[in-house]
């Protein structure tokens, strides 16, 4: 096993199947869409490639219905959660990534008409009042769940980068218009 190969999505992989328990690549889909996939989006597909690739390192067990539907079911190894536990002991020394298109567009504004920025800032604020009402939501379903705390606290900074892009785009909107 080289702990060298594993990539983001690996880790997120690992970290679903040891977290939810037996998985598959659909099971992974859907609860990355309804957690860490608001904060590090990538292309579903890698959810249904990487166990495999996980398997094959040792990090993972595949279980597969013999008829049926013929569902793979992956299960974390004593290897893969060592490698999350390790993972997760790491310095992390990356800068936060933004890659956001309506700051790309912000970067370009000088070629853009005066109306086009004024629409971009109110369809963003609609957005992110969006965004906020969705996180809002998830932190009062989940705010009696003590098994959960911890993983709740990424949604408390979500939420702060969520008010402080609104508070930006709100500005930009009164100076705009």
């Amino acid at each position: 096993m080289s702990i060298a190969r594993l990539t983001p999505t690996s880790y997120v992989v690992l970290g679903m199947v040891s977290m939810r328990g037996p998985s598959t690549s659909y099971d992974l889909k859907r609860a990355v869409e309804n957690s860490v996939g608001y904060f590090w989006p990538f292309p579903h597909a890698q959810l249904y490639s990487e166990p495999k690739r996980l398997v094959e390192l040792g990090l993972l067990e595949v279980q597969a219905e013999e008829d049926g539907r013929r569902r793979q079911t992956y299960t974390a190894t004593e290897a893969g959660l060592a490698a999350l536990r390790s993972w997760l002991a790491e310095p992390t020394e990356e800068q936060l990534q933004v890659r956001d298109v309506a700051e790309l567009k912000l970067f370009f504004a000088e070629f853009a008409r005066a109306d086009d920025i004024l629409n971009l800032a109110r369809e963003q604020i609609e957005q992110h009042r969006e965004r906020i009402g969705v996180y809002e939501a998830m932190q009062e379903r989940f705010r009696d769940r003590e098994d959960i705390a911890d993983r709740l606290v990424p949604l408390r900074l979500g939420l702060a980068m969520e008010y402080a892009a609104l508070d930006f785009w709100e500005k930009l909107e009164k100076e705009r218009s």
